[in-house]
């Protein structure tokens, strides 16, 4: 593998919304990522089993599975748990926010507060090698 592909930083982005993945989707790979995108929760773990993202951006109301749901499984399975997740949503209702926090997202963001380059910007430090090793971070949660 050469460096530019050791480098090479992959976002999975599930938006239901084709609009605002677009406009997500071409400012991130505008400034250098690597994006796929998932319109709902199925689909995304469904495109886990191929390859695993560096960086997760995840709506919460999606159909077929909605994200919190999509979230709750990649953390109770060892080898998805530490993938960095991201919630950008247009839903701030509290119990929404802190059930996505205490599922491990690094951050809720509000999408109506969120400009795509505000999330471009943000993925050096929400992206990070994976830990597989790790102890299960919530308990409760299947393996």
């Amino acid at each position: 593998m050469n460096q530019a592909e050791d480098d090479e930083v992959l976002v999975l982005l599930v938006e239901d919304d084709s609009a605002l993945a677009q406009m997500y989707r071409v400012k991130l790979e505008r400034d250098g990522y690597t994006v796929h995108v998932a319109g709902d929760g199925e689909e995304a773990l469904s495109m886990l089993t191929d390859e695993l993202p560096d960086l997760i951006f995840l709506d919460v109301r999606l159909p077929r599975m909605d994200g919190l749901s999509f979230l709750e499984r990649i953390r109770a399975t060892r080898r998805t748990r530490n993938i960095p997740v991201v919630i950008v949503s247009n839903y701030s209702e509290a119990e929404l926010v802190s059930r996505g926090l205490q599922l491990g997202a690094l951050k809720y963001l509000i999408k109506s507060r969120t400009t795509p380059g505000q999330l471009s910007a943000g993925v050096p430090n929400w992206s990070r090698p994976y830990t597989f090793d790790e102890p299960l971070a919530r308990p409760g949660l299947r393996r």
